[in-house]
């Protein structure tokens, strides 16, 4: 055999073999990247997803896109992206209700939380807040709680954006930690229950920070306490749960990425890196504020710590309180 021909097969073999171990991250992405948001176009979830595909797509080289799952509280979207391959070109714009709530509430969801996702990171938090509308004779959570015990209150009823949305669970869990009888009033969205407690058609309203703050600050809400580990910033006046007599009560409702389960880890470090850069921008963080939420961008491990703590916490309310839905 002639040298030359030696050679060339030598050199075809060995680039074969460099091809055939190069790492999943060197060749990532090899194609657009989809970010699917288990809800409908314009909610806070889609719009936190065209936010970070906006900014993601100059950094991995290929267009990234959100695209529109929404039915069954989310699982619908998660599902999808639960099936989808583990090569990191379809991730999941997720959320609390979805994946730690869901699982307890629906009787089948079509994904295993623990099973069948990577968590990459959370991007944010959302705190949740007691609101009332104005006529009601409270103006804290600790007036509300002693004008109750004095008799000055029958069972409240408190809206909320739906059956098993973490102002829901929020809601029961309040009323198992202080003895507060509370009636829950599900709407089809966050904006229809503040709607109707500016109204006066329900007392009470368990949100996020983000749509009550417009209608605290025009004086057509009285926010009586928040969730949140410490006081807001920009509602210094505002006290905690905590501080209302609830230690360790802090709930917010979040939002991260995850991927297909055994997406590999190259790809998974790639991502978590381009979406942490991302998050630190400050341009970011101003519309995470506009937006009502605190960014985090922890690591997928204290990402993967939080969703398995918040499974076992929320199922213990959940059962307690009875929370079921059909579908």
């Amino acid at each position: 055999m002639h040298p030359s021909t030696i050679s060339r097969r030598s050199l075809l073999a060995l680039g074969l073999s460099a091809a055939a171990h190069a790492t999943p991250a060197a060749t990532y992405p090899a194609q657009p990247v989809k970010l699917v948001a288990p809800t409908p176009p314009a909610g806070l979830i889609d719009i936190v997803g065209r936010l970070f595909a906006e900014k993601l797509a100059p950094a991995l080289g290929q267009p990234v896109t959100v695209d529109n799952r929404p039915g069954a509280a989310g699982n619908i979207g998660a599902a999808f992206v639960a099936k989808s391959p583990p090569d990191g070109h379809t991730l999941l714009v997720g959320f609390d209700g979805t994946l730690v709530i869901n699982p307890w509430i629906y009787p089948s969801t079509g994904f295993d939380t623990l099973k069948d996702f990577s968590p990459i990171l959370k991007l944010a938090d959302a705190g949740l807040l007691l609101v009332a509308n104005p006529q009601v004779p409270a103006r804290s959570l600790q007036d509300l709680i002693a004008g109750q015990k004095a008799g000055r209150s029958a069972p409240l009823a408190y809206a909320t954006s739906g059956v098993g949305s973490t102002p829901h669970i929020c809601g029961e869990l309040l009323a198992q930690r202080t003895g507060l009888k509370l009636q829950h009033i599900p709407y089809k969205g966050g904006g229809q229950a503040i709607a109707d407690v500016i109204a006066g058609q329900v007392p009470l309203c368990m949100t996020v920070l983000a749509t009550a703050t417009p209608h605290i600050r025009s004086g057509k809400l009285v926010p009586l306490g928040i969730a949140t580990e410490r006081r807001l910033p920009g509602m210094p006046d505002l006290p905690t749960f905590q501080e209302a007599g609830l230690p360790g009560f802090v709930m917010n409702s979040w939002v991260g990425m995850l991927a297909p389960a055994r997406t590999p880890q190259p790809v998974i470090e790639r991502l978590h890196k381009e979406f942490f850069l991302a998050l630190a921008r400050n341009d970011t963080r101003e519309r995470f504020q506009q937006l009502g939420l605190e960014p985090v961008g922890n690591s997928p491990q204290e990402f993967a710590s939080q969703i398995r703590s918040d499974l076992d916490r929320y199922r213990k309310v959940i059962k307690a309180a009875r929370i079921t839905v059909d579908g």
